[in-house]
């Protein structure tokens, strides 16, 4: 039987490739955005792809500083701030989205099988290690595919997909190797 210790480097690998896969996912849509759609508000009390990213930074830098040894909700976070697009500088916006993520993945470089099973709060609330990382892996998977969505809707025919395009499986499977089970 496995212990749950033993399973702690696959629980922080896992979570770590997760973490990497949905940032490189935001950064490919917000790639194909220009400034301007970066700001675009698809729909009135809706986020543009800018705010949603300075909120996904605020969290990172807020949840991830200290991670062990403060409240996730830090007393200097201005979370209601978030909601402004007050950064209209793409270099600015990208350099707060880039230093959340660099919070995030120092944090858990430094993160030791045994701190697992350790307790952490979120606003107050307690959380294992585990069942926090797992919180910010959702929150992140929440934001990151509105910001792909949005690129998406704002792009339309110019729109450059990340995965595999409609009407793509077949060759895809075939380059990878792949056959699907006979449905006979």
């Amino acid at each position: 039987m496995t212990t749950p210790l033993a399973l702690a480097p696959h629980v922080l690998a896992t979570c770590r490739r997760l973490f990497e896969s949905q940032k490189r996912l935001a950064d490919r849509a917000v790639a194909q955005c220009s400034d301007e759609e970066l700001h675009r508000v698809p729909a009135p009390d809706a986020n543009s792809i800018a705010v949603t990213m300075k909120h996904v930074a605020g969290n990172l830098r807020s949840r991830w500083t200290d991670f062990l040894e403060s409240d996730g909700e830090k007393p200097w976070r201005d979370r209601d701030s978030e909601f402004e697009d007050d950064m209209p500088v793409r270099s600015a916006l990208l350099a707060r989205w880039e230093e959340g993520w660099a919070t995030l993945f120092s944090t858990l470089a430094g993160l030791r099988d045994e701190d697992l099973p350790r307790t952490v709060s979120i606003r107050g609330e307690p959380h294992t290690v585990v069942e926090a990382l797992l919180r910010q892996v959702s929150h992140y998977g929440y934001h990151v595919g509105q910001i792909v969505m949005g690129a998406r809707l704002l792009l339309g025919p110019r729109w450059q997909s990340l995965s595999i395009p409609r009407g793509g499986s077949r060759a895809h499977d075939a380059a990878m190797g792949y056959t699907p089970p006979s449905t006979a």
